[in-house]
C-alpha cells in the first residue's frame, strides 16, 4: 500500500510541533491549576491550548483531514488521512516540573501510522519519522543498537497502574528477564530507543494518541514496534505496545510476555 504522505506533511508536522512547544514552554514550571479527567488522569491549560493551536493549523491547511486529539476529541474520523495528537504526553511529569514529556504528532493513512514526530520542547529535541525513510533526531540519523538477549537489555515500562491482572504478571516476567528496568519514560523512552540508549519498551492501556507517532520513528530507526501479539499498530489496536531496537530482542520479549519459552 503506497502512502500519499511525504515531505510536505512532515514539514507541516514541524510547524505543529513548533506551535505546541511555544505554549508548553510558556507554562512549564508555572503554578497551574490541574484538573482530573474522567479517567483520573491530569490535564492543564497547557495541554488544552497546545492541542487547540495544532488543530487550528490543521483546519486551515488540511480542512479535509481528520483529527483525533487527546483533549478535544475527533472530527472527520473516517477520513483517509487523520492527524493524531497528544499535546503533552507525560502530563504527570509536566506538572511535577520534570522535563520527561513530549508532544506527539502522527499522520495516519487508512488506519496505519505513516508519519510521526516526538518533540521535547524544553530540551528542544525532536525525532521525525516518515514511512519508508530513515528517522532523524535534530536532523541527524537516529539508529537503534543491537541487543540479542534479554539479560543484556534495558527495558522501559510505563507507570505500574498501566498493568493489571495478566498484564501485570506478563510485565513481571519481562522485568525478571532483563538487565535493567526503568519506569515512566512516556514517549521519551521510545526516542531513546531510536537513539540506541534503550533496548525495549513495553506498555499497556495506551490510546492511539499515545503510540501512533512512535511507529514511524522506531521503524525508521531500524527497530520493531507492534502490539504484544506482534500485530501492527494502528488506530484500532488494543493499547498494548512492545518496541525493541533489535528484532531478535523483540521476539524474545514477545515470547516472555506471553509466558512462552523463547526459541533459541
Amino acid at each position: 500500500m503506497t502512502s500519499p504522505v511525504g515531505a510536505e506533511h512532515l514539514a507541516f508536522a514541524d510547524r505543529l510541533a513548533d506551535a505546541a512547544a511555544a505554549i508548553s514552554r510558556r507554562y512549564f514550571r508555572q503554578r497551574l491549576a490541574v484538573d482530573d479527567k474522567a479517567d483520573a488522569s491530569p490535564v492543564t491549560i497547557a495541554d488544552r491550548e497546545a492541542e487547540a493551536a495544532m488543530r487550528t493549523l490543521i483546519e486551515s491547511q488540511y480542512p479535509k483531514h481528520g483529527i483525533l486529539g487527546e483533549e478535544h476529541g475527533a472530527v472527520r474520523a473516517g477520513a483517509d488521512l487523520v492527524w493524531v495528537l497528544d499535546p503533552i504526553d507525560g502530563t504527570k511529569s509536566f506538572i511535577s516540573g520534570v522535563p520527561l514529556f513530549g508532544t506527539l504528532i502522527a499522520l495516519v493513512h487508512e488506519g496505519r501510522p505513516v508519519l510521526g514526530v516526538i518533540d521535547q520542547p524544553v530540551s528542544r529535541e525532536r525525532w521525525r519519522g516518515l514511512e519508508g525513510q530513515a528517522s532523524t533526531f535534530n536532523g541527524a540519523a537516529a539508529t537503534v543498537r543491537a541487543c540479542d538477549a534479554l539479560a543484556k537489555a534495558t527495558l522501559f515500562a510505563g507507570a505500574t497502574e498501566q498493568y493489571v491482572g495478566e498484564d501485570a504478571a506478563a510485565l513481571a516476567r519481562l522485568k525478571a528477564a532483563v538487565k535493567l528496568t526503568r519506569h515512566n519514560g512516556a514517549c521519551y523512552a521510545y526516542g531513546l530507543l531510536a537513539l540506541g540508549f534503550v533496548d525495549c519498551v513495553a506498555e499497556a492501556s495506551l490510546k492511539p494518541y499515545d503510540y501512533c507517532a512512535l511507529v514511524p520513528i522506531v521503524e525508521g530507526a531500524g527497530g520493531v514496534i507492534t502490539d504484544w501479539q506482534g500485530r501492527p499498530l494502528g488506530l484500532h489496536s488494543d493499547g498494548h505496545v512492545l518496541a525493541a531496537g533489535d528484532p531478535r530482542l523483540h521476539a524474545l520479549a514477545q515470547a516472555t510476555l506471553a509466558g512462552r519459552k523463547p526459541a533459541r
